[in-house]
């Protein structure tokens, strides 16, 4: 589930972000560096692109997230766009840090809310044969992949067309303590803050989760954003350190982590630690909305720019979003996702927990985010998670860090397709 000012993110949750987040901005996910699911997510933002490199596809009435439901097609490598001509190498190390992180769960639990994706004992073996290949080696890669697993195109209900959007790690400016214009905190998680999972009490609620406080002997929803930029947290020891810009640090919210540069040139990364539990709202979509801005022209630094023009009616939108994500310093080579590993830019996605767990390999059949004219397909893993990132079809790609990464993030909302790339062992009939 870093600033997705790049999503993380997203912009996550803040994909958020997360988005880690993650979370985007998708709007959602940050544009400072999910995970702030939604840049970070931005390309979560709100529409799908057409995309003509992709194989027509008669696009079904949209299906409400109630009746979202996950069907897999059993297919051949051969037969996945791309496949055959693409190196694989480039997505062992990724996989192997979801594998790391499989290793410590228990090999009876399932891999994720889907029996179909297996238990972690039908994983475990396979990661065991991921970590004898040879780094960088093609042929052994590929001959992994397509011995040990299956491919499955997903869809929800019938429709196989998804919106992919993109998030990354974006950079803040920030102090020690509060100085100049550096007033804004980055908070880290409150002890009273209470998050539980739903699918520990009922299957039916796997995948779900509920965030509050205790009052007396009542689980209750936790402050807002509003009510927390208003001081309802101040004072309680929480604040890691100040920036000087609230609009970054929104989409830092939305992409789930990020970092920040010091006075002294240090860097500081931040990243997700949970969630206050409220609803996300997309600001990109609440513009579109009330007239503000046209569909085509949300992109995460238009929003932006229109919320330092407008910074009285912009902190008023930006609390529209009662979604309020709080921070931890880190440590690593990267921006950790909801999985908690490092995220690898370009092969880290950002999916709905609901639908997909973490560690599953995913084929992604899109276009580029800066030409569409251009396919984007390639092998990921799926690492993080964002508020923003709904649905069975649906990611959220990782972008990195810097000024490419933050341009592919913020204009990444991309139509196209997902594989499900599940152990041999596991094929099962998929009317089932």
């Amino acid at each position: 589930m870093s600033v997705r000012l790049t999503r993380t993110g997203r912009w996550s949750e803040p994909k958020a972000i997360t988005k880690g987040l993650s979370g985007v901005i998708f709007v959602g996910q940050s544009f400072s560096s999910r995970l702030l699911k939604p840049l970070a997510g931005i390309g979560a933002l709100l529409v799908l692109a057409s995309c003509s490199y992709l194989p027509p596809i008669d696009e079904p009435p949209k299906v409400p997230a109630s009746d979202s439901e996950l069907m897999l097609k059993q297919m051949k490598f051969v037969d996945v766009p791309g496949w055959t001509a693409a190196d694989h190498s480039l997505i062992l190390p990724a996989f192997l840090k979801s594998c790391e992180a499989l290793s410590k769960k228990p090999l009876d639990a399932d891999m994720g809310p889907d029996q179909r994706m297996g238990k972690i004992s039908d994983w475990v073996d396979i990661c065991a044969d991921a970590k004898k290949i040879r780094p960088g080696n093609k042929v052994e890669v590929n001959f992994f992949f397509q011995s040990r697993f299956v491919p499955y195109l997903a869809s929800n209900n019938q429709n196989t067309t998804g919106l992919f959007t993109g998030y990354y790690e974006p950079e803040l400016e920030g102090r020690w303590g509060p100085e100049g214009k550096f007033t804004t905190p980055i908070y880290s998680r409150p002890n009273d803050l209470i998050s539980a999972n739903l699918g520990d009490y009922r299957d039916e609620f796997k995948g779900k989760q509920i965030a509050g406080r205790v009052q007396g002997n009542r689980l209750i929803p936790y402050n807002t954003r509003a009510e927390i930029n208003n001081g309802a947290i101040k004072g309680r020891g929480l604040e890691i350190l100040w920036v000087n810009d609230p609009v970054t640090l929104f989409f830092l919210h939305v992409q789930g982590s990020g970092r920040v540069r010091m006075a002294d040139g240090s860097t500081v990364r931040v990243g997700y630690a949970g969630r206050n539990g409220r609803p996300y709202t997309s600001i990109g979509k609440e513009l579109v909305k009330t007239g503000v801005m046209p569909l085509k022209d949300v992109t995460a630094p238009a929003i932006m720019d229109w919320l330092r023009a407008n910074p009285e009616d912009g902190r008023r939108l930006m609390n529209k979003n009662e979604s309020f994500v709080f921070f931890r310093v880190v440590d690593g080579d990267g921006p950790l996702g909801a999985q908690g590993v490092p995220l690898t830019p370009g092969r880290s996605m950002a999916v709905d927990r609901k639908f997909i767990p973490y560690g599953v390999p995913i084929w992604l059949n899109t276009t580029d985010p800066l030409d569409e004219k251009l396919p984007l397909r390639r092998l990921m893993v799926a690492q993080d998670t964002g508020s923003a990132i709904k649905g069975p079809v649906r990611g959220d790609v990782f972008w990195g860090f810097g000024a490419e990464a933050a341009e592919r993030a913020g204009v990444m909302k991309s139509r196209g397709q997902y594989y499900l790339i599940l152990p041999a062992n596991r094929v099962f009939n998929p009317d089932t």
